[in-house]
């Protein structure tokens, strides 16, 4: 029952707590007074004189109110108890010092029986009392608090280490308990309260501290090093968080004190390459681009780049009303940032229907087009076979061919690596829009053709991040589908700025290739994300029933469960065809020479593939796309 008592004062409405000081301070200065007689007198005998009480009560009339107003007006009742600083203090003493001047005044006015050196003393009782309260109250509420709040240890005792301590401190979510840092110099030494450890103390600090985060507060560490840091931290039985990168600090779109998940591209540890402003610029400042596929993870990472480089109109094509409002919204506000603001044109519209695509690029004078609208997750597509073909080959065509007839000096492809020796119909269907692009840039000079082909993207709708990230959050399992499935990276910004400046390099029909660093093994990213979640990932075999029955349940364990291979899933995703990639202009660009088909192979190609997609004859599709040298073999994921 005593213990509840400091959460309802902090619980109590701003108003009541008000009272609750005035009433007491008031209890206070009738004390002080009545302590400094005593200390006068030496004793409390003078309270059975004749008259003393109506002497007093005289005083106590003015002094009360005229202290009372001092103290409002010095903004004793504004402080938050529970927050109040070591400079309080001083503005505490000016109140007493100015309530002891009223009391010798009053003294004087009403000649009471109070001796001259009362004033001196009850200042002296009343910052004790009045003061000391307060301070007390502090140590109660703010204990009874920090009780509540989740116990952290800071990585990092630097600047920006030191910021988030006190942040922390007058928050009411977490309470620093101690730093580690790598730098000697800072070691052994004493911070806000908190001693700077080893980090080779880490395992001991949380058990005997009973932390349950560790925040990394060095924003300004390299993506590389921060990899290895967390390389060196996965295994211990914390959750691991982070506070936002410096560029975010900076421009002013976070807070220090603004904990996350450690972002998964730190796991991968590669550190960007600057964009080149010139190719970034080349296709864009001052020219009208179109994005199609405009509300999807790339089209709308794409829209944002481009925004970025003031094209003359940004032309949104989208067939989804939600993704398209979505990502209109989130453009509109970026572009109320810039002077003079970029036109931005919404449309709705699919890039099968040649009719809308011809009359959206001849009415907007479209220059530049990245194509990114695609049916792209693979088992849906496996699903909907006629659909994909519809969409990714035939939606490609025409938007192409509508392209040429309407001037466009620049057509980009977005490619994925599985349209590489694909075993699966959506790669065929993309490797396949590769061939319609490479036939037409061979067709024509007017639109110069490219293609960018790369693997996954962090955070993308049909990326397996989000879904562990949920996994995760929920207790388990986390699925995987097979213990040796691997997959390329690449953050959504860095996608987005490699295909801009590859198209730029584009001299027609060209396929650029994205450098996307090493594959990542999928068990163990989801392992690791566990592991930085402070729990234990236990590997259950797929069908591995007994395992399942008698394995020690622990509170921190997590499942991670091997469901296996999705229809037209490959282990390993490849993003040339053959070897012979030739280095670029710029170091995480390659361009690939391969097979193209002549315009009158792919016109037959083509016809025959919209005889089967009208008859909804899935096997004389399958059929076409092995003829049409894809490199189509549905047989490899056996």
């Amino acid at each position: 029952m005593i213990a509840s008592i400091p959460h309802r004062l902090i619980g109590l409405r701003r108003g009541h707590k008000r009272l609750i000081q005035l009433l007491t301070d008031t209890t206070l200065i009738i004390l002080s007074l009545i302590l400094a007689m005593a200390l006068r007198l030496d004793g409390l005998a003078f309270l059975g004189r004749t008259g003393i009480w109506r002497e007093l009560l005289e005083v106590l009339v003015i002094l009360i109110p005229v202290s009372l107003l001092i103290f409002v007006r010095l903004g004793f009742y504004r402080a938050v108890v529970r927050y109040i600083s070591s400079r309080a203090a001083r503005t505490i003493l000016l109140g007493v010092l100015l309530s002891a001047l009223t009391l010798a005044l009053t003294r004087w006015l009403t000649d009471a029986a109070i001796p001259r050196s009362v004033p001196a003393i009850y200042a002296l009782i009343a910052f004790i009392l009045i003061g000391g309260l307060r301070f007390l109250m502090r140590g109660v509420l703010a204990g009874a608090q920090a009780r509540r709040r989740s116990r952290v240890i800071i990585y990092g005792a630097g600047v920006s280490g030191r910021q988030l301590q006190l942040s922390l401190n007058s928050g009411p979510e977490y309470l620093p308990v101690a730093f580690v840092d790598d730098d000697p110099a800072l070691q052994g030494r004493m911070i806000g309260g908190c001693l700077v450890h080893t980090p080779e103390a880490l395992p001991q600090l949380i058990d005997t501290l009973n932390a349950k985060s560790l925040l990394l507060a060095m924003p300004s560490l390299p993506r590389s090093e921060r990899a290895a840091l967390l390389r060196r931290l996965d295994h211990l039985p914390i959750h691991i968080q982070t506070i936002p990168g410096m560029a975010d600090l900076v421009s002013g779109k976070t807070q220090i004190n603004e904990i996350t998940d450690v972002p998964i591209e730190d796991l991968l540890g590669r550190d960007p390459v600057p964009p080149r402003q010139d190719l970034m610029s080349r296709d864009l400042h001052d020219r009208v681009v179109m994005v199609t596929g405009a509300g999807g993870s790339i089209g709308s990472e794409l829209c944002r780049q481009i925004l970025a480089h003031r094209p003359r109109r940004l032309v949104l094509l989208e067939i989804s009303e939600y993704n398209l409002y979505a990502v209109d919204q989130e453009l509109q506000a970026l572009n109320s940032r810039l002077s003079p603001p970029i036109e931005i044109v919404p449309l709705i519209g699919s890039v099968q229907d040649r009719g809308r695509v011809i009359s959206a690029l001849r009415d907007h004078e479209v220059k530049t087009i990245y194509h990114a609208a695609a049916y792209k997750h693979v088992p849906l597509v496996e699903g909907n076979v006629v659909e994909g073909i519809r969409n990714n080959v035939f939606g490609t065509r025409t938007l192409a061919e509508a392209a040429i007839e309407a001037g466009v000096s620049a057509f980009i492809l977005i490619s994925t690596d599985k349209a590489v020796r694909p075993t699966n119909i959506m790669g065929a269907s993309k490797r396949l829009a590769e061939l319609v692009c490479q036939a037409l840039a061979a067709r024509q000079q007017g639109t110069r053709f490219s293609m960018v082909r790369f693997g996954n993207v962090l955070g993308s709708s049909g990326s397996v991040i989000p879904i562990f990230r949920k996994q995760i959050a929920a207790g388990g399992p986390i699925t995987v589908t097979d213990p040796e499935i691997t997959r390329y990276f690449m953050t959504i910004p860095e996608a987005a700025q490699l295909v801009i400046q590859a198209g730029a390099m584009a001299r027609g029909g060209d396929v650029f290739v994205l450098d996307m660093g090493e594959p990542i093994q999928i068990a163990e990213l989801a392992a690791r994300m566990a592991r930085l979640s402070g729990l234990n990932p236990v590997i259950i075999e797929q069908h591995n029933e007994d395992a399942l029955r008698t394995r020690t349940i622990n509170p921190n364990d997590i499942e991670i469960r091997f469901t296996g291979l999705r229809p037209g899933e490959k282990l390993y995703e490849e993003l040339l065809i053959d070897d012979t990639a030739l280095p670029t202009e710029h170091p995480r660009i390659m361009t690939a020479t391969e097979i193209a088909l002549t315009p009158d192979i792919l016109d037959n190609l083509l016809e025959r593939l919209m005889y089967h997609c009208l008859h909804y004859d899935i096997d004389g599709i399958r059929q076409i796309l092995i003829e049409a040298q894809t490199g189509y073999s549905p047989r490899d994921t056996l």
